[in-house]
């Protein structure tokens, strides 16, 4: 088995450096205003800090374009708020500002690209920070025999690898657009068997939906509706080592189940063979048949108050 996480930057605490003047910062709010994406609400929240966020009202006619950034319109101005790699094949932007972003990416940052009538005005840097359970849960998950663990993140390259060294996780896959996760769940599958794919944005949906388990997060905790429409698991607490927990309670569930369906038959076999031997009576059926419907229940029920190690 094999299990893909989506590489994700909550909490995403601020705002690494602002290549611009708060101008550009209140225009990507403007464009990202109703966004579930974690680096709107990054961008977001340091509009909020600046006290810049009331400058534009929110953008009209806003349009995701996949796992490359959105656009909207604010004030009658096209405003586009992107990736460095969608800036290079579409906007125009100088050879200076090029290569201040590559300067970024290769220190692990990612710089968010913003335009406004086809013409680049400025960029935002991120930071991320890693939750703070993430490496355990890595750990308790290799612990409990998953070895295949893989990140798969639109991110560049480099920001992907220094996240993956603090979590420890080997096996990173950058600058993935949406369905580049697609196709990497397909192939971990054919690779490994069965795949569970954890994520939380709107760009993780198809891997979600496509993975033999997809688990998200819950809207409460910053995951977003589509994803979680997508999974088949929910986490309901930001905290990472409840996904280990899920793994063991799954596997905890499957052994009652076999246990009951095992004791189920014994009981059938059992009673088959007392009337064989001319012993059966009806009561005795209606005994066998009620008292096993009770025993599996009482069994199962057990599982309501399972602790396991969260």
């Amino acid at each position: 088995p094999a299990c893909a996480f989506e590489h994700q930057s909550f909490p995403i605490d601020d705002l690494a450096h602002c290549h611009a003047c708060d101008d550009v910062l209140a225009l990507a709010s403007a464009v990202e205003r109703r966004s579930e994406h974690p680096l709107a609400r990054a961008i977001l929240s340091a509009s909020e800090t600046s006290g810049s966020q009331a400058a534009y009202p929110t953008a009209t006619g806003v349009t995701a374009l996949s796992g490359l950034g959105v656009v909207g319109t604010v004030n009658g101005r096209a405003v586009i708020v992107g990736s460095h790699a969608h800036f290079d094949a579409h906007i125009q932007h100088s050879p200076e500002q090029c290569a201040l972003a590559d300067g970024d990416e290769r220190q692990g940052l990612t710089p968010i690209m913003v335009g406004a009538d086809g013409r680049y005005i400025g960029s935002i840097v991120v930071s991320d920070t890693v939750r703070s359970t993430a490496a355990e849960s890595i750990a308790q998950l290799t612990s409990a025999g998953i070895r295949n663990i893989a990140m798969l993140t639109g991110d560049g390259s480099a920001a992907a690898q220094l996240i993956a060294d603090q979590v420890g996780v080997t096996d990173v896959r950058a600058n993935l657009l949406p369905a580049d996760k697609l196709t990497t769940v397909q192939n971990l599958r054919a690779e490994y068997g069965p795949v569970a794919m954890v994520g939380d944005g709107i760009n993780d949906a198809p891997a979600l939906a496509s993975a033999d388990v997809g688990i998200s997060m819950s809207a409460a905790t910053g995951g977003s509706a589509l994803a979680m429409e997508a999974g088949d698991i929910t986490l309901m607490s930001d905290d990472l080592r409840r996904l280990p927990f899920a793994y063991r309670l799954s596997r905890a569930a499957m052994r009652t189940i076999r246990a009951n369906v095992a004791f189920s038959i014994a009981i059938k076999l059992l009673f088959f063979v007392v009337v064989l031997l001319g012993a059966g009576s009806m009561w005795l059926a209606v005994l066998a048949d009620v008292g096993a419907s009770l025993l599996v229940t009482l069994n199962g029920m057990r599982l309501l108050r399972w602790k396991g190690t969260a």
